[in-house]
C-alpha cells in the first residue's frame, strides 16, 4: 500500500506561456519520499545524543584546535540541527515532531558511532514522549576549512616561489558530519540510518567566518535530514494549443484566456462548446487536446487519458497521440 504522503496528482500548475500558435503549462508532479515511514507512525520523539560526558571532553580539545572548531560550538550547534529538522517538517506533514524538555542523551562526542540505544531505554522514551519512535542525533561534528586552506596555501607557495604567500583568504568552507538513527520500538528495528556531510560557503568577516556560520550549517544539516521522510516534485511541460481555426477563432480563445488565469473549468466549457458545435473541425482536436491537459492540472487523469485518446482517434492530433503514451505510463505507476 502506498504511504500517504505521496500524492497521485499534480500538485498545481506553475505557469503558462504561449508562443505564436503553441502553448504549454509546467505541473509540479510528487515523487516518493525517499524513506517511508510505516503508517502507523504519526509522533516522532527527538533527541541529540551527539554530546559527550565532562570527563571526556578532554580528549577533544586538541580536535578543536586542529580543526578550527570553536571549544563548545558543537554543543549549541548541535540543537541547531534538531531545530531543522523539527521546522523542516511543521505544516508539511501530518507527522509531529515532538522534542522532550530533556533532550540530551550522551554519546561519543566525536564522529565514532556510539552503540544502538537499549531498546528498553527506546521504549521509555517513546511512552514518556507519547511518541511511535525516537529519531536520535547520534554524532555530530564540525569543521571549517580556513586553516586546512590556509596551511596547504602557504605550503604551496613556499615550494613553488620559495616565500609564503601574502594572500589572504577571503572565504570559508564550514561542514557538519553527522548521523542520523531512527528507531521503531515496536518492532525492535532501525527504520532508517543516514550519515551525511553537509557543506556552506561563508565569505569571512575580519578574517573570520560570521558568528552565524557553523549555526547556519548545522540547521540547514536537520533540514536536510527530514526531507528524506517528505515527498519531493519534479517539474513536467505540457503542451497545448493556443489557437484554433477559422471560424473557431473566437471560441477557442475564450478557452486559452481562462486557462491563462487557471479558471480550467471554464476554459473546458468553452473547448467543449466548440467540440459540440463544430465536432469536425480541426480546431475541435485541438480542444480535445486541450481540454485533457487541463483535466490534468486539475488532477483528473482518467479523463486526461480519455480526451487525449479522443483527439488522436478522432481527429488525428499526434500531439494528442504522445500525450496518451505519457498518461498510459503514469498510470501504470500509480497502480
Amino acid at each position: 500500500m502506498k504511504n500517504h504522503y505521496f500524492f497521485y496528482l499534480a500538485i498545481a500548475a506553475l505557469s503558462l506561456a504561449s508562443c505564436g500558435s503553441s502553448g504549454y503549462v509546467y505541473l509540479n508532479y510528487p515523487q516518493e519520499p525517499q524513506v517511508l515511514l510505516p503508517e502507523n507512525v504519526s509522533n516522532i520523539v527527538l533527541i541529540n545524543r551527539s554530546l559527550t560526558k565532562n570527563e571526556d571532553k578532554s580528549n577533544q580539545t586538541l580536535e578543536a584546535i586542529t580543526t578550527g572548531e570553536i571549544m563548545g560550538s558543537d554543543k549549541l550547534a548541535s540543537d541547531e540541527a534538531i531545530k531543522g529538522v523539527f521546522d523542516g517538517i511543521n505544516n508539511r506533514s501530518h507527522i509531529q515532531i515532538i522534542i522532550p524538555d530533556s533532550l540530551r542523551l550522551y554519546g561519543t562526542g566525536t564522529r565514532a558511532m556510539p552503540d544502538l540505544i537499549n531498546w528498553d531505554k527506546v521504549s521509555e522514551i517513546c511512552k514518556s514522549a507519547n511518541a511511535d519512535v525516537l529519531l536520535a542525533l547520534e554524532t555530530f561534528d564540525s569543521n571549517s576549512d580556513i586553516i586546512r586552506s590556509a596551511v596547504i596555501d602557504q605550503v604551496n607557495a613556499v615550494i613553488t616561489n620559495g616565500k609564503p604567500s601574502p594572500r589572504i583568504p577571503t572565504s570559508a568552507r564550514v561542514n557538519v558530519k553527522s548521523y542520523w538513527r531512527l528507531y521503531d520500538p515496536y518492532t525492535k528495528t532501525i527504520i532508517d540510518q543516514y550519515q551525511q556531510t553537509h557543506y556552506m560557503n561563508f565569505n569571512l568577516v575580519n578574517g573570520m567566518p560570521p558568528l552565524n556560520a557553523l549555526s547556519e550549517t548545522a540547521y540547514a544539516t536537520g533540514l536536510d535530514y527530514i526531507n528524506r521522510f517528505l515527498p519531493s516534485y519534479y517539474r513536467i511541460k505540457r503542451d497545448m494549443y493556443k489557437k484554433g481555426k477559422g471560424r473557431d477563432k473566437d471560441l477557442f480563445s475564450i478557452g486559452w484566456r481562462a486557462s491563462e488565469v487557471a479558471k480550467w473549468n471554464d476554459a473546458i466549457k468553452a473547448w467543449k462548446r466548440l467540440i459540440e458545435e463544430h465536432p469536425r473541425s480541426k480546431s475541435a482536436g485541438r480542444a480535445a487536446l486541450n481540454i485533457a491537459v487541463s483535466n490534468e492540472v486539475l488532477g483528473n487523469t482518467d479523463l486526461a487519458l480519455e480526451w487525449a485518446q479522443r483527439a488522436y482517434r478522432d481527429y488525428g492530433d499526434k500531439l494528442a497521440r504522445d500525450y496518451a503514451k505519457i498518461l498510459l505510463r503514469r498510470q501504470r505507476i500509480e497502480i
